[in-house]
């Protein structure tokens, strides 16, 4: 678990370039004795070996291997720089989180960053924010910036007679996972849905809501509601706007007329389709490639080694996502360089990537001759 306080987060920063802003996160990891003199000249090495900018206005400046011995206890240092710093090639830094680890406890702390800084809307909150505790819930994650969307809110094929048992089911998904209470579950049940098309209705409520989360549940029965037919709903539990991305990515799937591809969708593709990624028509069973790659890398997946994978994933067109076997299992993005360090891979992990599409094969085939000659490090 990250460890951070509003002592480690210094406020209004400005500078001229991102070495500069990197010297001055080093000043502030010295100062606070995370680190001994010189540890800076790591951090700037390992800037002009690959960047360190994570996207949505964030970087993480570190050491390298050999400034390791300065490093006197793990720790962070987060410089805000609302007025954004040019960190090469376009992209633009509001938030920089300078990182000391004695050994490979920078994983652990990129895991959790990154699982937070991956979130919609966060480069505009860190941008904005105000005073230091602002920033730290936003990188601790205790604001909600994502709507709740996984396997356990999602329901397919339930045998549903109408759309009351539709609606009890949606709703009682969203209570068993702690995003809502009970009197969320009876505005739902007594709430018509709206149709969003071809059997798709659409229901949501603020009431007794304590986190905002999103059910979806289909159904093979032949019913309906107001003579339409009833094959899918999706359910809203909100108490802010973190599902306004959801509610995007719906509406498009709405505009273009695919409901039956999200209707007929797998539990995988549900999420992914709500989340706006693209996904296969075909079947996961018969057109799916996987493979399973052992990491080399001496120090996992930090910045450099996971940069370098995440681009010999995007040469190809097919829909990559890649788990870690020995982490919790759960598949990513493999082309999101956030989504693939939050994996916090270490030396000797298995990674199982899927890939689907035309190139799938080719792609894991060489996203695998690339891990083998340790991604971009000896």
């Amino acid at each position: 678990m990250l460890k951070l306080s509003t002592s480690d987060i210094t406020l209004a920063q400005a500078a001229n370039d991102k070495y500069d802003a990197i010297r001055n996160v080093a000043r502030s990891l010295t100062t606070n004795e995370l680190v001994d003199e010189g540890y800076v000249e790591g951090m700037l090495n390992r800037e002009k070996q690959n960047s360190t900018f994570l996207g949505n206005g964030i970087a993480i400046p570190h050491g390298t291997i050999e400034t390791r011995p300065l490093v006197k206890q793990t720790g962070v240092a987060v410089h805000h720089y609302p007025n954004g710093v040019d960190w090469g090639n376009g992209n633009i830094v509001y938030v920089a989180i300078g990182i000391a680890a004695k050994s490979d406890e920078h994983l652990g702390i990129l895991k959790q960053l990154t699982k937070v800084l991956s979130a919609d809307g966060v480069e505009q909150a860190l941008k904005t924010a105000k005073y230091e505790n602002e920033i730290a819930a936003l990188l601790l994650g205790e604001t909600q910036l994502e709507a709740e969307l996984d396997a356990s809110l999602v329901q397919l094929n339930f045998p549903a007679s109408d759309m009351v048992q539709m609606s009890a089911v949606a709703s009682g998904l969203l209570k068993n996972t702690g995003c809502a209470g009970s009197a969320f579950v009876a505005d739902i049940v007594a709430k018509t849905p709206t149709h969003l098309g071809k059997g798709l209705w659409l229901v949501g409520s603020d009431k007794d809501v304590t986190r905002t989360g999103v059910s979806f549940v289909s159904t093979a029965n032949d019913c309906s509601l107001q003579d339409t037919p009833v094959r899918a709903l999706i359910a809203f539990a909100a108490c802010n706007s973190s599902h306004s991305s959801i509610l995007q990515n719906l509406s498009s799937i709405v505009f273009e007329n695919k409901q039956e591809t999200l209707i007929n969708a797998s539990t995988e593709q549900v999420i992914a389709l709500l989340n706006g990624e693209t996904v296969s028509s075909t079947t996961k069973e018969n057109d799916e490639k996987t493979a399973v790659f052992t990491i080399k890398n001496a120090h996992g997946l930090h910045a450099r080694p996971g940069a370098m994978l995440v681009a010999e994933a995007k040469k190809f067109e097919s829909n990559i996502r890649v788990a870690n076997l020995d982490g919790d299992g759960k598949e990513v993005n493999a082309k999101s360089l956030m989504k693939v360090i939050a994996l916090g891979v270490k030396h000797g992990h298995q990674l199982q990537f899927s890939a689907d599409g035309e190139d799938a094969a080719m792609a894991l085939e060489s996203i695998g001759v690339a891990i083998a000659s340790g991604l971009g490090e000896s």
